[in-house]
């Protein structure tokens, strides 16, 4: 299994120590930081840490739920999390508390290069998956599966997964995509701190993959601040609040569609087509990206669906 990344720090201090003494041994030094080590459990690792939200719901979803000792300060979901150790987060990690956990692989994103080199000095196995995109997710799942020497249940998730992304795409083909503007909403002010959903992000696929056409151009930041002129000049026929949290009160959309109506030039708010998407989950690339997704659609979409009864959660638009 290759993509382990281990190797003892005593290791690395023994081989830098031969490169001062003999320079040309610096290329052996730098071959043998790059080698994989193969990991040195029997079977499947059974003690896991994981360093992001989205990784731990993966692995609750594909059993292994059991095999974790310890999870990130972000974690909150399954509920069973609630009594695992801590570590810390991308920022802050805990080292002490981690080797403390004696884990046989900590799991965290490919970006977090800090994490993934300070548990290689300390001999810790890690295995780094991208969870960027919607492919990447579906790979990763598949990936962190073979790693725990249990593919069938991360093959069931990661199939269910890509035949429900299959049936809303067969269900909005050919259907004309809508104009949307997806924002951040989680502002006490919605109308002054306006923080909109970037083209080729996580949740812009989602937007798409739902029937919206996101209307910001691309950009090199990932939620760019947009304001009132720009949203009155492209005037989308939606607008969807993604708010990253679930006790969004009724006052609270409220007080929100007050500040839209003073925009009524905007299509999305003469329509009373604003919507607000109220979950924890919202910015989390993991197996309830479905969920997101279908109040997308029923939102962006609702005449697709006028025949069905709304899921609980369902989205609220700008009627009050």
């Amino acid at each position: 299994m290759d993509f382990f990344c281990s190797f003892p720090r005593f290791s690395v201090r023994v081989l830098r120590r031969v490169a001062e003494v003999f320079p040309w041994a610096a290329v052996l030094f730098v071959m043998a930081l790059s080698v994989r080590a193969e990991p040195v459990f029997a079977g499947p690792p059974p003690r896991i840490v994981s360093m992001s939200p989205s990784i731990t719901e993966i692995l609750f979803a594909i059993d292994a739920g059991p095999r974790v000792v310890g999870v990130s300060d972000f974690c909150r979901y399954p509920p069973a999390v609630a009594s695992l150790q801590r570590v810390g987060g991308l920022l802050n990690p805990s080292f002490e508390t981690i080797v403390s956990l004696k884990p046989d692989l900590v799991i965290h994103q490919h970006d977090s290069l800090r994490v993934q080199q300070s548990l290689r000095e300390l001999g810790i196995k890690t295995l780094p998956v991208n969870l960027v995109n919607l492919e990447n997710i579906l790979k990763s799942i598949l990936i962190i599966g073979e790693a725990l020497d249990d593919r069938g249940p991360a093959q069931r998730l990661h199939d269910k997964l890509e035949r429900e992304i299959a049936s809303y795409k067969t269900r909005l083909a050919g259907h004309r995509r809508k104009s949307v503007l997806m924002i951040l909403g989680d502002s006490q002010d919605p109308l002054r701190d306006l923080y909109a959903v970037g083209k080729g992000t996580f949740l812009d696929e989602l937007l798409t993959l739902a029937g919206g056409e996101n209307i910001l151009d691309r950009s090199l930041a990932v939620y760019p601040k947009v304001s009132k002129e720009f949203i009155l000049r492209r005037s989308p026929e939606a607008i969807v609040e993604a708010i990253p949290r679930s006790n969004f009160s009724e006052a609270e959309r409220l007080a929100h569609i007050a500040e839209w109506r003073r925009f009524p030039a905007i299509q999305a708010v003469k329509n009373d087509a604003v919507h607000f998407l109220a979950a924890d989950y919202i910015l989390i690339p993991g197996p309830r990206l479905l969920s997101i997704v279908d109040q997308l659609a029923r939102a962006i979409h609702p005449e697709l669906f006028d025949d069905e009864k709304k899921p609980a959660g369902q989205t609220k638009d700008a009627r009050p």
